[in-house]
């Protein structure tokens, strides 16, 4: 366009543009552009409800009475009563223009489901539950591997493996394991995830009975389970863990073996590496002793390979729990070197907390 500005002067505007190939109409609309004018106010139609209108329909609508009915129902119950508003559309209309085309009674609100926080001191006073699913060698079959495990001790206290899931199994197997270990009432908590048979009726009402608590995981937060989940890694890892099971008596042949190599042979990491029947049946005291005393008698043989410092053995946890608080770190002073018996003291505190 820049050239047929150029030619205007020496010939006419069209003849410019027709030797260029230009169109005349996109020519003037470039040189002067259409300015957008904004829109007239739209005037009120003169069967518009007034505001005194709507504000009636809304805060009928919205009421106690009509909460829970459509636009329709609310208008044919009005009707009834002798009592007309608006046509249904109107009421439609009301309602869109304040964004309340939904759902207009409080929902219901999910609670806040509270973190749980358990604490063992001692063997059979927190045990953790699961339901893992073992694979079957026939396609779509699976068995179920129902475990109770001692947080403390990491002891397996009762187990069953099945060919369905379901709260009958697992509440002849709790029940049986509180009988085999003697537990008494208000001794034990079953700590479990929010799966079926761990919410069922069944299995509720069985506690109630045996006298044990019951306390489960938030929904979606698998480390509020974490002593079963552990396990059931520790059982899957294993190399000799079949891939895929025959049948069931396959599957229980299996774990008899795992369970007792799990409780008398397996040196747990989180029990100072003893078993978990040393710390369930009392034997970790003595077991603590001897070990120091061969690393006493190491120590004494030969000190230089210890630079000077005796060895200790792993330390055994006295209390084990979930979600247990963590202890506030120490602060650090700002300023070490204003008095010595300050810096000694930090340093005392700092000995203490590890």
């Amino acid at each position: 366009m820049s050239t047929v500005a150029e030619l205007v002067p020496v010939m006419a505007t069209r003849r410019a543009l027709r030797v260029l190939g230009a169109a005349p109409a996109t020519w003037y609309r470039r040189r002067a552009p259409r300015v957008p004018r904004a829109a007239p106010p739209r005037p009120a139609p003169p069967l518009a409800l007034s505001s005194l209108e709507r504000q009636r329909i809304l805060a009928t609508l919205n009421s106690p009475r009509f909460a829970d009915c459509t636009p329709y129902t609310a208008w044919a119950r009005l009707l009834d009563e002798g009592t007309y508003l608006a046509s249904v559309r109107t009421f439609y209309r009301v309602l869109a223009a304040e964004g309340l085309v939904q759902e207009r009674r409080k929902q219901l609100v999910h609670p806040a489901h509270t973190k749980p926080a358990l604490a063992a001191t001692a063997p059979n006073q927190v045990w953790s539950w699961d339901i893992t699913r073992l694979r079957s060698t026939m396609k779509w079959q699976h068995f179920y591997l129902y475990v109770l495990l001692d947080i403390f001790s990491r002891y397996v206290v009762g187990w069953l493996v099945a060919s369905s899931e379901n709260a009958g199994l697992a509440s002849a197997l709790i029940e049986e394991t509180c009988d085999k270990h003697s537990i008494g009432r208000d001794t034990l908590t079953l700590h479990s995830d929010r799966g079926s048979p761990m919410r069922a009726k069944t299995t509720a009402e069985l506690l109630v009975d045996l006298g044990v608590a019951a306390r489960f995981s938030r929904p979606r937060v698998s480390n509020d389970n974490p002593f079963s989940e552990a396990q059931f890694k520790t059982l899957k890892y294993r190399p000799e863990f079949p891939v895929r099971f025959d049948g069931i008596e396959h599957a229980r042949v299996h774990l008899r073996r795992f369970f007792a190599w799990y409780n008398d042979e397996h040196r747990h990491s989180g029990i100072g590496f003893m078993t978990p029947a040393a710390v369930h049946f009392g034997r970790s005291g003595a077991l603590d002793e001897q070990r120091r005393r061969v690393l006493q008698a190491a120590y004494a043989a030969h000190p230089q390979r210890f630079k000077g410092h005796l060895p200790t053995p792993p330390a055994l946890a006295e209390v084990v729990g979930i979600n247990l608080p963590q202890p506030e770190p120490t602060e650090i002073p700002n300023d070490l070197t204003t008095t010595p018996a300050l810096l000694t003291n930090f340093h005392n505190q700092v000995s203490q907390s590890h």
